[in-house]
């Protein structure tokens, strides 16, 4: 089945004086917010790619999102369009860092610390060799 590769969901921006700009996704039942109307529409982007790459990867169903006509808004919200390219976003997990627990000999630890090693980085470098990936 092919992956979706631009979701756009309706998300209100809601304002308070005072306050920073609450972003609700009532489709995706999660919400953020942003310092101003810039702050605010990317930090809705990003969520919106977390949310929804994490129920691709789950497995779960991907709610429709309610046609813009369809939402009813208050005095002081704003309906916005927030769309996310998810390749972009999926590539971005494959790549993320995970941790691992490595033992070492205490006087190697101890070695590698006076000189300022990266563990991380030589333990990827060591791995990239070992497997013959460049």
């Amino acid at each position: 089945m092919k992956k979706v590769e631009r979701y756009f969901y309706p998300a209100i921006f809601i304002y308070e004086s005072g306050k920073e700009i609450a972003v609700d996704f009532p489709d995706l039942k999660c919400a953020t917010s942003g310092i101003n109307d810039d702050d605010a529409f990317l930090s809705a982007r990003e969520l919106l790619g977390c949310v929804l790459n994490g129920l691709e990867e789950d497995g779960e169903d991907i709610p429709a999102p309610t046609p813009l006509s369809e939402i009813h808004t208050k005095e002081n919200e704003r309906v916005v369009l927030i769309d996310v390219y998810m390749p972009s976003i999926r590539m971005a997990h494959v790549n993320r860092s995970i941790s691992r627990t490595v033992t070492l000999p205490a006087w190697l630890n101890a070695a590698a610390l006076e000189r300022n090693i990266n563990f991380s980085q030589v333990l990827q470098d060591a791995l990239k060799a070992k497997m013959h990936l460049g």
